[in-house]
């Protein structure tokens, strides 16, 4: 898995500046970020070290200015006061940016992945150069707008991508082995990591969402397509293939309609805003978009109502498939479509139920927004990953 992990392409005047931390002291500060503020205690118990040992090894980070103390609190475990140790939230900022098929979404944030601004920019077609010279334009923009200093940029989009920042494929741009990592380090000048949209959505709940409550858990994205990914022992899962799509061919329903590629039933042809859309306008003869699908079955309208509860059921059985290969007990949904769920949330829990071991632990299911937003946030927390802890 790790063969896999993408890396920050950094510019040649930024390469050999920049220094990893070891990997205990990368441990202890990725724990401070993710659980802070905390006690010393709390981290040598975690980290399975001594207070003395992790007293020298937070050193180095506290005169960085990286790790901060807060004040003195009554720590009730030991009768005596105790400094919390925290991360400085405004230490570092990073722009996420997703590439959708003509639009480009970014945010600047702090190093906790809070979303400080956002900013869009439509794209007039989707040739490397527009798309290159629209991410730079939107990082600058972003980093003059808010007065920080942006010190890396993740991107992210649809799309198999490669370790070392090269687009394998990413179909809906048409684009095959392009080197976007190095083409945007090298006209920013600062570090940047490119990945796969959904395994970064799972990388920022891994460290600023679910992954703060369990170590494993399954994310599930339903919008233009559907999407699959994975966190084990707090690591995404990534794979050569990931980014192919596999999961938005998961058969769901025999009788269901078919997708582009002629799958029926499939979780693409089940779920993806496009065929629920084109399902609900086609029996009712007029264009329907999503938002009106939604209301359209509030209100009662048959053909909506039976769509959306198929959807909604086909949704459970996924889910239930998820947890039960993986053994997880916590899905994140996400997406521009994940409204899916809150409309038919009944149906969706139900048939989750009915593919689950009785005796099976019970499901959480979190629900991430479906602000376009969550996908640059996404970007920009692979971008944390890679970059927050170098000096």
């Amino acid at each position: 898995m790790n063969s896999v992990l993408p890396v920050a392409v950094l510019h040649s005047r930024h390469a050999e500046t920049h220094a990893a931390l070891a990997d205990s002291a990368l441990e202890l500060a990725r724990l401070v970020l993710v659980r802070g503020p905390i006690s010393r205690g709390d981290l040598a118990r975690e980290l399975k070290l001594s207070v003395a040992s992790l007293t020298r090894l937070s050193k180095p980070l506290l005169d960085s200015g990286l790790l901060i103390e807060g004040e003195l609190l009554v720590d009730g475990t030991v009768g005596r006061p105790v400094r919390l140790l925290d991360v400085r939230a405004d230490s570092a900022h990073f722009v996420g940016v997703k590439i959708a098929g003509d639009l480009l979404q970014a945010a600047v944030t702090d190093v906790r992945a809070t979303v400080l601004a956002v900013a869009t920019k439509e794209l007039s077609d989707t040739t490397v150069d527009t798309v290159v010279d629209g991410i730079v334009e939107l990082t600058q923009a972003l980093g003059v707008q808010e007065n920080v200093t942006v010190t890396g940029v993740g991107v992210s989009l649809g799309g198999q991508v490669r370790p070392d920042g090269v687009v394998h494929r990413a179909p809906f741009l048409a684009w095959k082995d392009v080197p976007l990592g190095a083409l945007l380090a090298e006209r920013l000048g600062m570090p940047v990591v490119v990945d796969n949209d959904v395994t970064a959505l799972a990388a920022a709940e891994q460290w600023f969402g679910a992954g703060k409550d369990t170590q494993n858990f399954a994310v599930i994205t339903v919008g233009a397509g559907v999407g699959y990914g994975i966190v084990i022992r707090d690591h995404v899962i990534r794979t050569p293939d990931t980014g192919l799509g596999l999961g938005g061919h998961f058969p769901l329903d025999v009788n269901g309609p078919l997708c582009m590629d002629g799958h029926r039933g499939c979780s693409t042809a089940m779920l993806s805003i496009p065929s629920v859309c084109a399902q609900i306008s086609t029996a009712l003869g007029r264009p329907v978009d999503y938002d009106e699908a939604l209301a359209l079955a509030a209100s009662g309208n048959k053909v909506a109502v039976a769509v959306l509860t198929a959807a909604g059921k086909a949704l459970g059985k996924l889910m239930a498939a998820a947890v039960n290969l993986t053994m997880v007990n916590t899905v994140v949904l996400g997406g521009e479509g994940v409204a899916l769920f809150a409309a038919t949330e009944s149906t969706v829990r139900d048939a989750l139920q009915v593919d689950r071991d009785p005796e099976a632990g019970s499901v959480n299911i979190r629900v991430a927004s479906a602000d376009f937003t969550e996908w640059a946030r996404g970007a920009a927390a692979v971008a944390i990953q890679a970059q927050a802890f170098r000096f």
